[in-house]
């Protein structure tokens, strides 16, 4: 949450930036990473019947409490251990301008277009501070696209420290709770978009960018706003933004269910992004456990806690770590954003308009510079006949997909045609046919490129050497980047798997097709280890494997200065396509590091 002084009400408030960022020291190559310990996770909360819900409170959809899932804390907890992860490996922090916050970016954006959202890197090209990166918007492609409810939490955290509670806690339950929402994928009444901003602690300059780039008609489609800024304080209270509106009553109903007698959330007013959406006429509320205000005798009566101190004891300061979430809290946030979301935009009804979607054949093989077709059929299942568009996603270099017509009206068909060139390598690809129409469906058409027995030499893998980001990479990718206490193999960057000194595991994907015709395929990678076991016995392990299959371990054991060059036969994969990962696994003391650069599939 930025820091602001308030004027009196109706007069624009002008932001103040907090004292300079602490030095955080680089650790040692050979130090342990901070990785956090395990805290207890409270029993989920559940809510036998739907709480009571004024008349006026705004629904999209009719479901009651029992609708809308328990999220599991655990998994918002594993998300804020990655976050901790990742500020420790830059400097110690997530600040918007600061590798930190762009491996926070790449963090939530994998895991959300695994899960099939629309995901959208949003530059702030303008009023940010000079190198912050981007905002994420994600939207789940489904129900009403003119009815839109809003989820939103600040990504960045300030340079003193990891920015765990202020705002990773916000954060990692939105991206749990898209998560859920992907995984159960319910019947959808309206729209669901989720913000992760940034720059917010330089005076919410990420969301204000965001609002100003809609247009007057995508800011009507807006019903609702909801803001998550602070939801884990160890001595918290628990605060509704207008707490007496009409959007703020789902969240309200779900608290009160609980028992836990919600207050105005008078400290955080015109503090956090939900200031941004307020000030353009959308309807805002959100749920904050508190920051830097103490909390007084009648609210440590009523919630728990410590009279006369602060909210958050490591507000904006290097404590605020893993060690520094209230589980509890965290647990009754998220479960109410969850009961909130379902309250809103899901439905138990079956769409009044739906549609079937399929395509004949479902396959296809060609060579490389032919073309396949198939037949793009719909059909419509129940109400009235709506107007479907046709897209296609998957697709290998080289290839590209058309439709003709590219929409039709349910119950007729298109004709899809997949065109590759001379040079698109040999393997099975599968396609992914996408109908959108006021609910979405998908089919799979599964293309497959043959060979023609002959082998161009080619280097397979994407950003190999880490140089670029993180994409195409997959899994924890806050292991990229020039970390201190690490150096790389070649260039400034590198992955660095491992090295917390407890039980842990890190990860590292890639998705390629070896091509048909090719007599051999070679991994090659430079590995560093070192480590702070002092045995000759396996504890920490490192992995290559190719889908299930693991290829090659090391362990703790094969540490020694420098990088050693490896190599792996990846030949027995010939025409095929395969999911490459690199694996780090530890014990529960004394770190190991596997330090990973420069690596290349090679085919001849």
């Amino acid at each position: 949450m930025v820091l602001r002084r308030l004027a009196v009400a109706g007069v624009s408030l002008a932001a103040t930036i907090g004292a300079a960022a602490l030095a955080v020291a680089p650790t040692a190559a050979a130090a342990p990473r901070t990785h956090p310990p395990a805290y207890a996770i409270s029993a989920g909360q559940t809510v036998s019947s739907a709480p009571g819900t004024p008349a006026n409170a705004p629904t999209a959809g009719s479901t009651s409490a029992a609708d809308a899932p328990d999220i599991d804390v655990a998994k918002v907890q594993a998300h804020l251990t990655e976050l901790n992860n990742i500020a420790t490996r830059n400097g110690g922090n997530r600040k918007s301008s600061g590798q930190g916050y762009r491996d926070s970016v790449a963090y939530v954006k994998n895991k959300l277009q695994a899960a099939g959202y629309t995901v959208t890197e949003q530059p702030c090209t303008s009023g940010c501070a000079s190198g912050a990166g981007p905002n994420v918007i994600a939207e789940w492609p489904q129900g009403d696209a003119t009815k839109v409810y809003m989820f939103g939490s600040h990504l960045d955290g300030v340079g003193a420290g990891p920015g765990i509670n202020d705002n990773g806690s916000g954060s990692a339950a939105l991206l749990e709770t898209a998560l859920t929402l992907a995984e159960q994928h319910p019947a959808m009444a309206a729209r669901v978009r989720f913000g992760w901003w940034t720059d917010e602690e330089q005076g919410l300059n990420g969301s204000d960018f965001y609002v100003g780039s809609l247009s007057s008609a995508e800011r009507s489609k807006i019903k609702a706003y909801y803001n998550f800024d602070m939801i884990a304080s160890t001595n918290g209270g628990y605060f509704i933004n207008h707490v007496t509106s009409t959007a703020a009553q789902p969240m309200k109903a779900y608290w009160d269910s609980l028992g836990l007698q919600p207050e105005e959330n008078t400290e955080g007013a015109g503090r956090s992004d939900d200031y941004s959406f307020e000030q353009a006429g959308i309807p805002t509320s959100g749920y904050a456990m508190g920051a830097g205000a103490r909390k007084t005798s009648a609210q440590a009566a009523k919630w728990g806690g410590t009279a006369n101190r602060s909210y958050d004891p490591c507000y904006h300061q290097s404590c605020d770590t893993t060690g520094n979430i209230n589980a509890t809290g965290l647990n009754r946030s998220v479960d109410g954003i969850a009961y909130t979301l379902w309250n809103l935009a899901v439905t138990n009804s079956t769409p009044a308009n739906d549609f079937s979607l399929a395509t004949s054949p479902a396959n296809g093989s060609v060579d490389p510079g032919a073309s396949a077709t198939a037949t793009v059929s719909t059909a419509t299942t129940s109400g009235s006949a709506q107007t479907v568009k046709l897209t296609a996603a998957g697709a290998p270099a080289g290839v590209t997909v058309s439709f003709n017509p590219a929409s039709v009206t349910s119950g007729n068909s298109s004709t899809m045609t997949v065109a590759t060139a001379a040079s698109t390598a040999p393997g099975t690809y599968p396609l992914t046919v996408t109908g959108t129409g006021s609910v979405t469906h998908t089919t799979t058409y599964t293309l497959t490129v043959r060979g023609t027995g002959g082998c161009t030499a080619q280097q397979l893998l994407t950003n190999g050497g880490f140089e670029s980001g993180t994409t195409p990479w997959t899994g924890d990718t806050g292991a990229i980047g020039a970390h201190a206490g690490q150096s790389a193999h070649s260039g400034s960057r590198f992955a660095w798997l491992g090295g917390y000194g407890s039980s842990a595991t890190d990860s590292l994907s890639q998705s390629v097709t070896v091509p048909a015709g090719c007599g051999k395929a070679t991994l090659s990678y430079w590995l560093h280890i070192d480590t702070n076991e002092t045995e000759r016995v396996v504890y920490d392990t490192f992995k290559v494997k190719v889908g299930s299959t693991t290829l090659t371990t090391l362990s703790n054991t094969d540490a020694s200065s420098g990088y050693t060059q490896r190599t792996v036969d990846l030949s027995p994969y010939i025409g095929q396509r395969i999911t490459l990962t690199f694996t780090a696994t530890e014990d529960a003391s004394l770190q190991t590091s596997f330090v990973v650069d420069d690596a290349t599939l090679q085919t001849g």
